[in-house]
């Protein structure tokens, strides 16, 4: 069952129904609702919405740019992404730099004794205190909101691992080696020696990811962030050898811009199909050595795009 798309209905029938109409700073006017969770099993399969289709392609190009640190439009125009172009034009700038937004503040935040890099601060706490409580990357950098054409939407992520039990590592490399998809039936009294080689690799934790929104465009901007941070989470589990286990996303002002509502209620209206499955391309070594197309859906089907006006 695809409880993914259900959810992401189910919200925007809340938002129609319940809403309450406010202004913004785009003139569009908006039907929003404060504070609203959606939580996603990955165990399910890639979180990428089957009711609209999902642009993939600009999914990826836009978080492996956060990954490298640049700031600079030219990454994306090379991968053919063009979904930061009207906050740029916007915000009048002509070198092709957006300011300090995302990258800059997860690979390069000033502190007090230089630039830190969070995200190889959290890969590196990931390996070595995997129960740690402070596995968090900020965007939210209040010194250099002003600099940016747009101060960050999803403002941080939270990530929280745990042991897995010896029936999901059997069945993880039993899946894994035999292809069935299909779980085993366990006897624990007669265990695999996992530290034998022959059962490697074989991980020993699951992984989830959290992430915190403060002003959600749920048509448009929602299915790009929960594809967005499902794909993060996929990355890192891999960089630190577990298996990516729940997407959580806590999402703030929560709002259909006025002229989506129409838009909205024909998704509403469509029946969803079962989610695809990632598939990397390329072995993976390093958390931001990928390009767009190392990463693939497989088994995608949606219905079509619905189009609706982007609000800069």
């Amino acid at each position: 069952m695809n409880n993914l798309d259900k959810q992401y209905k189910e919200l925007l029938e809340t938002i129609i129904n319940y809403g309450v109409e406010k202004t913004d700073r785009t003139g569009t006017g908006t039907k929003s609702l404060f504070g609203y969770t959606i939580r996603h099993n990955m165990k399910d399969g890639f979180p990428a919405l089957t009711t609209k289709k999902l642009a993939w392609k600009q999914v990826v190009s836009e978080l492996l740019w956060f990954l490298t640190g640049q700031t600079n439009i030219a990454f994306l125009h090379k991968h053919n992404n063009h979904i930061w172009d009207g906050d740029y034009e916007k915000s009048g700038r002509t070198d092709g730099d957006l300011g300090p937004i995302y990258g800059k503040q997860w690979r390069k935040w000033d502190g007090k004794n230089g630039r830190i890099d969070q995200i190889d601060d959290l890969v590196r706490e990931l390996k070595t205190n995997p129960d740690s409580r402070r596995l968090m990357v900020s965007a939210w950098n209040v010194g250099e909101l002003d600099q940016m054409v747009l101060p960050p939407c999803h403002y941080a992520f939270q990530i929280y691992t745990t042991e897995l039990s010896d029936e999901r590592r059997y069945n993880i490399w039993f899946n894994n080696n035999y292809e069935t998809g299909m779980e085993r039936f366990f006897d624990p009294n007669n265990l695999p020696d996992f530290e034998n080689p022959y059962y490697q690799p074989t991980p020993k934790r699951a992984i989830s990811l959290m992430w915190n929104q403060r002003s959600v465009d749920t048509f448009l901007g929602l299915p790009f962030n929960i594809a967005s941070y499902g794909l993060l989470l996929h990355i890192i589990a891999n960089e630190v050898d577990m298996i990516p286990d729940e997407l959580i996303g806590n999402l703030g002002d929560t709002h259909l811009y006025l002229n989506h509502i129409e838009q909205a209620k024909e998704q509403i209206s469509r029946e969803s199909f079962d989610l695809p499955t990632l598939k990397t391309n390329a072995k993976m070594d390093g958390i931001c050595c990928n390009v767009p197309d190392d990463f693939e859906l497989i088994g995608y089907q949606s219905h079509p795009t619905i189009k609706a006006p982007l609000s800069n």
